[in-house]
């Protein structure tokens, strides 16, 4: 796995999770990101919005 270079993520599902939202286009998720990062990976709600914010860093830097 890719690091998103985002100094405060050192939780691996944080990071996994980011990854994932960031190749999964939005017509592909079956819900709102948070419930969806919940369900799927587990994460808190705070872990969740910072994996939407690692993934939106992820897609800025490819861009």
């Amino acid at each position: 796995m890719t690091n998103s270079g985002i100094d405060h993520l050192d939780n691996p599902k944080i990071e996994e999770a980011a990854a994932w939202l960031a190749i999964t286009p939005r017509r592909q998720r079956e819900k709102p990101a948070v419930p969806l990062l919940r369900e799927r990976f587990g994460l808190t709600p705070v872990e969740a919005c910072q994996a939407i914010s690692a993934a939106n860093l992820i897609i800025a830097r490819a861009g």
